[in-house]
């Protein structure tokens, strides 16, 4: 090889060696004290999808994919002029049964008019028969006029019955029709961002179809994967920090919500510091509801970062871990 040539390669090998040398030195992540250990994870929103329990035409979509939505908040609204004609009916029938009953009330006064008369004829049948003025035949006669009228009577009220009846029906059914009326306007189950919107007005979906799809804000988490040798030295509610790689200045307060009671196959996608250890097992920390409600702008699934634990009796946070959040109007470092 011609010496300056040599020289040249050995020099950008010398320089190359120093880089490196310096780069895991000074700018990889200081080492963690005793007590304390990561893994690495991703950021898990919960996904709630808005969905319709009726098929319909869509007719209004009032969210953009980003939105922050509010608990209660019309997402969509279905096309109800079916149901509204369904209703109409519903309702013609209420008011035809509550005429009805008006009506049977009156039939109801009139048999036991009939009913009054006709026990006064009886009476009196019966009292010129006990004179031998009237004969038994007519008095006969008036007491089967008197069991008509009582029978008549008796037919009426159960015409009354039957009409209230039908009436409290159709009130139920304009009640039902009004529930699928209300069913139509999908609204957010919870306070969240939208994460995709699914369908433009116009579409017409199934029973079960779905609009949106939200990310619930108030449950954030992140799982990683520990060794044996670890899980059994992490608690339910044990106090965890978040690092996130999109914001390393961030710490982030959380707790262990899930270990799990079985271990297994370490997945692929997680890089563990030892590779000896083939068996894991999954732990999940969820961040305080009240930390991402004030900084849920910053919210978002999919991010990677590591996770810290303390896996000693007595051990504390070093400073590099004590919890630092975005003041407000901050942005990612």
């Amino acid at each position: 090889m011609n010496k300056p040539k040599f020289v040249v390669v050995a020099g950008v090998a010398a320089v190359l060696a120093v880089g490196g040398w310096i780069t895991w030195t000074v700018l990889r992540p200081p080492a963690l004290p005793p007590g304390v250990a990561a893994a690495n994870g991703r950021v898990e929103v919960e996904r709630i999808d808005v969905a319709t329990k009726l098929p319909g035409r869509v007719a209004e979509i009032r969210v953009k994919e980003g939105d922050l939505v509010a608990a209660g908040e019309v997402v969509a609204v279905l096309d109800t002029a079916d149901l509204l004609a369904q209703r109409a009916a519903a309702r013609a029938t209420v008011a035809r049964a509550t005429a009805g009953i008006a009506k049977a009330v009156s039939d109801v006064a009139a048999a036991m008019a009939q009913l009054a008369l006709a026990e006064v004829e009886m009476r009196r049948s019966a009292e010129l028969l006990d004179k031998a003025v009237s004969p038994q035949s007519l008095l006969d006669q008036r007491k089967a006029q008197r069991d008509v009228a009582a029978a008549t009577v008796d037919a009426a009220r159960a015409a009354v019955a039957d009409a209230m009846a039908a009436r409290d029906a159709a009130s139920a059914q304009v009640d039902l029709i009004q529930v699928s009326i209300d069913d139509m306007t999908l609204k957010a189950p919870t306070a969240g961002r939208v994460e995709y919107k699914l369908v433009d007005p116009g579409a017409v979906i199934g029973a079960g179809g779905k609009v949106a799809t939200l990310l619930d804000l108030s449950d954030v988490t992140m799982t990683i994967f520990l060794p044996t040798r670890l899980v059994g030295r992490v608690s339910l509610g044990a106090p965890a920090r978040i690092v996130l790689d999109a914001a390393k200045t961030w710490v982030v307060p959380a707790t262990v919500s899930f270990v799990a009671a079985e271990a297994q196959f370490t997945p692929k996608s997680v890089e563990t510091a030892e590779e000896r250890d083939k068996l894991m097992y999954r732990v999940k920390v969820r961040i305080d509801p009240a930390v991402l409600d004030a900084h849920r702008a910053y919210v978002k699934s999919g991010l990677t970062g590591d996770v810290h634990l303390l896996t000693e009796p007595g051990a504390t946070w070093p400073a590099a871990l004590e919890v630092r959040l975005p003041k407000p109007g901050e942005g990612a470092p």
